[in-house]
């Protein structure tokens, strides 16, 4: 069935969604930014509209020089937004970059009171907890209490920016962290922020090493059930790039179990948390990355970048879905068990999947952009359902994510030279 879709912004400017955590619990409002187009970070206010009144309002300005962008929501009461703050006062030396950002939450309890998620330390002895560069995408676990992102080294980057590689990292409610503030642009955070992934400059051949890190997904609403019977509660799935045998890329798919308790992550390891001036930040004590895929052999190996993805978990955390090509070349919807395995297909489609993807929270369905059109597909029997008309532009791929209460899906087309929001119902409720 073919639903009318219904286009809910329509001033002449751009609107932004991120991929995962666009709603508000309540299922009413929408968050975005005002960035021109995806890659230019220039957008001066974070805002939420009303899907059913077309109420808007600004929830964040930025000022002094910086921009903010790529907003998420947390998916329990009370409402917080996450999202990317740029340097103010950006000159010369230190202007937004992947290294030179950082993350920032603003509740609806104080409107336009942006805190630090991140704490930044870029002077040695570096601070345990502190971070030494840029963070992006950051994301609210199920239950609200922590934060998944991206990170870039600024230290690694004036050393030699080949050596500035991307890694994933958590932002835990352990302590606020307290920079020494001996360069003017270090900052405190409210969170003890700990990289998790280990990537190497240079993977060896064939090996499960990896060079970056990046589009991670929490794994289910409560962790994931282990072979061995006993229950992981902390999880991160990602993108990890190893390097074939003949020195090509290989996107494989990576899981590292995360510590139960906040204070455990701040149990220094083999390496330093804080990193060194030649080292970047070092995962926690116990903290071990593990490779889920092997796709070196398939005719089109790897995890594929286009569509851009992130990796997202079944509610119940048995499943890890992400976009692989099938033996005719056609990128279809796959999962993998975090406890490893074989994947398996879900979707059989002779056309491409277009975009990335999200599960409603029941588990029962995905959504995703194939053949021009949003559609809904049943994981269990991979059969999909049309519910936009196919159009000569497809919908905008970088996000397409169900509402809780799992009435709608948002996505984005451009239209007239902006991006727009638009909502579909689903023919779906969670009760």
């Amino acid at each position: 069935m073919i639903f009318k879709e219904r286009q809910i912004t329509f001033d002449n400017r751009s609107h932004q969604i991120t991929n995962i955590n666009i709603w508000t619990p309540d299922s009413q409002w929408l968050v975005y930014d005002v960035r021109p187009n995806g890659a230019s970070f220039s957008g001066l206010t974070i805002e939420k509209i009303h899907i059913s009144n077309g109420q808007t309002e600004i929830i964040y300005q930025a000022k002094d020089g910086a921009h903010v962008g790529v907003v998420t929501v947390s998916p329990q009461e009370p409402v917080r937004y996450a999202f990317i703050h740029g340097p103010e006062h950006p000159d010369n030396h230190w202007q937004y970059d992947f290294h030179h950002r950082r993350g920032v939450i603003v509740s609806d309890s104080e409107p336009s009171v942006a805190v630090n998620i991140d704490a930044l330390d870029i002077t040695p002895p570096y601070t345990a907890g502190a971070l030494r560069g840029g963070t992006h995408v950051h994301v609210f676990s199920p239950d609200s209490s922590r934060l998944s992102f991206t990170y870039n080294d600024h230290v690694m980057h004036e050393l030699d920016p080949a050596l500035d590689l991307r890694n994933v990292a958590v932002a835990v409610p352990l302590r606020t962290v307290i920079s020494a503030k001996k360069h003017p642009r270090e900052y405190d955070g409210r969170y003890f922020s700990v990289v998790v992934s280990q990537t190497t400059t240079h993977p060896y051949p064939g090996s499960d090493e990896i060079n970056r890190a990046y589009e991670e997904g929490w794994v289910g609403q409560q962790g994931y059930l282990k072979g061995n019977g006993q229950w992981q509660r902390w999880a991160l799935a990602f993108i990890g790039d190893t390097c074939a045998e003949n020195g090509e890329k290989i996107p494989e798919i990576y899981l590292v179990d995360l510590p139960e308790y906040d204070e455990d992550y701040a149990l220094e390891g083999c390496q330093p948390l804080a990193g060194t001036e030649t080292a970047l930040p070092a995962p926690p004590a116990g903290v071990k990355q593990k490779r889920l895929t092997f796709t070196h052999q398939n005719c089109y190996p790897g995890v594929v970048n286009v569509p851009r993805h992130w990796l997202r978990a079944s509610p119940d955390g048995s499943k890890i879905c992400f976009l692989m090509r099938d033996g005719n070349g056609v990128i279809q919807l796959w999962y993998i068990s975090p406890n490893g395995g074989e994947p398996v297909q879900i979707t059989d489609n002779i056309h491409d999947i277009q975009s990335a993807f999200n599960w409603d929270r029941r588990g029962r369905f995905i959504t995703f952009v194939c053949d021009n059109s949003v559609m809904l597909c049943d994981s269990q029997s991979g059969e999909i359902q049309r519910l936009t008309a196919r159009t000569d532009d497809a919908p905008c791929a970088d996000a397409i994510v169900f509402s809780p209460d799992g009435r709608y899906i948002a996505f984005m087309r451009d239209i007239n030279g902006y991006r727009q929001l638009f909502i579909v119902e689903t023919g779906t409720v969670i009760q």
